[in-house]
């Protein structure tokens, strides 16, 4: 959404959208990225009310509050244990493939920094023969053993990854809706290529939801969403460092 309002190339988080992380990368016409976001939202929605639906009509809000596998208890009413086993294989790949494509598009995110900052330019570094930013991918597996690490240390595992990110996710998404009327109040004769339906009360409309979604997850979470939020704060003196830093003119180099 930044880079829709800015009018030109902006680095996205990969909170806001997968797609629109490798925006640089997609072909065709520039509206590509718009009816991907629009028919993935459409598709996806879809998709949950459905399976919703099915939720509630094999198993009742009943069951459905005392199951922890919701799913799994569904497949193994209508099929037995095979259901069970069956759905549990379909999860196990689903999450492959999610972490697959995160993987791919979040390490974008890292290397934008590095392109924009010369105080990151390691991370900014493009492997020609792979097509990929090596750099970026290796520290953002790092990232990943060291949240893996933090969630076997403290036993609650895939739980505490979520609910170390969850605030930091919302937060992201409420900066984009709020970056997008900032752009527009700053500069309201940039030419935009997209346009914002029902201005200004979508974005407020998405900036209220995103609140509420913060608020809520860091009561939910407690002391893992403070974790996630203190990591994330940490990281502005940083960023506040690398723009000084880059501001400031260089010596030549000479050679010895």
């Amino acid at each position: 959404m930044i880079a829709l309002e800015s009018g030109r190339r902006a680095h996205v988080p990969g909170a806001v959208a997968d797609s629109s992380v490798i925006v640089a990368e997609m072909r065709g016409d520039r509206r590509n990225l718009a009816r991907a976001l629009l028919w993935g939202v459409a598709l996806v929605t879809g998709i949950y009310l459905l399976v919703n639906a099915a939720y509630l009509r094999g198993l009742g809000t009943a069951a459905m509050a005392r199951s922890k596998a919701v799913a799994a208890d569904l497949l193994e009413r209508w099929l037995g244990q095979a259901g069970a086993g069956i759905v549990s294989l379909f999860v196990a790949i689903a999450a492959v493939t999610s972490a697959n494509g995160t993987i791919l598009t979040g390490a974008r995110a890292s290397y934008a920094l590095g392109v924009d900052f010369r105080t990151f330019r390691a991370l900014g570094r493009w492997r020609g023969r792979a097509d990929t930013p090596g750099n970026a991918l290796l520290a953002q597996g790092l990232v990943a053993l060291a949240l893996v690490a933090l969630g076997a240390y403290t036993r609650a595992g895939f739980a505490t990854m979520v609910e170390y990110t969850a605030p930091v996710f919302w937060a992201f998404l409420l900066l984009v809706g709020v970056a997008l009327i900032v752009l527009r109040v700053r500069d309201p004769d940039a030419s935009r290529p997209f346009r914002v339906p029902l201005y200004p009360i979508a974005p407020l409309l998405f900036c209220a939801t995103c609140l509420y979604l913060l608020w809520s997850s860091i009561a939910y979470t407690g002391m893992g969403a403070l974790a996630g939020i203190g990591v994330l704060a940490a990281g502005v003196p940083v960023l506040a460092w690398a723009e000084r830093s880059d501001a400031r003119p260089r010596e030549p180099r000479t050679r010895r």
